[in-house]
């Protein structure tokens, strides 16, 4: 079993508890990409419609989804609304 995203759904009370909105900012117009997590990353959708495909899954997420991505993990982004995102590593 390889390394898998995690995609839920947090509430206000939870992103903030978390520190969520004081999280850097990323933001991508549509593309399709490859990208390889060097650390495990953990962000919150503010916008956006993405699809990313792994050897095991392909995951759709976007606004108001709660995503972790582990160390390590290969994939391929397919933006397909623009997107913006809080982000953190580690």
């Amino acid at each position: 079993m390889g390394k898998k995203i995690t995609i839920t759904k947090k509430t206000d009370t939870e992103l903030e508890n978390l520190g969520v909105r004081n999280w850097p900012t990323w933001s991508c117009e549509v593309s399709d990409f490859p990208w390889e997590y060097s650390d495990q990353e953990t962000c919150f959708l503010l916008d956006g419609d993405v699809e990313v495909t792994t050897d095991e899954e392909t995951v759709r997420f976007g606004s108001g989804d709660f995503v972790v991505f582990p160390k390590g993990l290969k994939c391929r982004w397919k933006v397909m609304k623009p997107v913006r995102k809080h982000y953190n590593f580690g």
